[in-house]
C-alpha cells in the first residue's frame, strides 16, 4: 500500500501536466444518475445500520460520506461558470459536505452513536423489544 501511495505522486503530476482541459464523455447521462443511486443506497444502508444497530454501521457511513464528498467535488468542478457553478457550490456547502461530515462522525464514533440510539430507543415506549441486527 505504501508503494502505491508513493507511486501515485508522480502519476498525479504527470496527469496534471498531460491531460487536456476538456473531455467529452459518451456516458455522461449514466454517470451522474448512477452516482446518485449509489449515494441513495449508501445513505439508506447507513439509516438501516442506525435503526438495526448493525455492526456494519461504520462501513455504511464511511461509504456514504465518501460518495457525498465525491459528488460535491465532481458537481462543483464539472459545472459551467455562472448559475450552474453557484448552485453546485450551494448544494455542496449546504447539503453534501455537512451530510458527509455527519456520516464520517457516525463512522468514526459508531459506538457512541449506538449508545445514544439505544438511549433514545429506551425512552420511547413502543411496546416492542429493542432492535437487533
Amino acid at each position: 500500500m505504501g508503494g502505491v501511495a508513493i507511486a501515485l505522486l508522480p502519476w498525479t503530476v504527470y496527469l496534471s501536466i498531460t491531460l487536456p482541459p476538456k473531455h467529452e464523455s459518451a456516458h455522461w447521462d449514466v454517470v451522474w444518475p448512477g452516482l446518485d443511486v449509489g449515494i441513495a443506497l449508501a445513505v439508506a444502508l447507513t439509516v438501516y445500520g442506525l435503526v438495526r444497530l448493525s455492526t456494519n454501521l461504520p462501513i455504511f457511513a464511511a461509504i456514504a460520506g465518501t460518495l457525498l464528498l465525491c459528488d460535491a467535488w465532481f458537481d462543483t468542478l464539472t459545472s459551467q461558470p455562472g448559475n450552474e457553478l453557484a448552485w453546485a457550490a450551494v448544494e455542496a456547502l449546504v447539503a453534501e459536505l455537512p451530510l458527509a461530515a455527519f456520516c464520517f462522525w457516525i463512522a468514526f464514533d459508531a459506538e457512541a452513536v449506538a449508545v445514544a440510539r439505544r438511549f433514545v430507543g429506551a425512552s420511547v415506549p413502543s411496546g416492542g423489544g429493542e432492535p437487533t441486527g
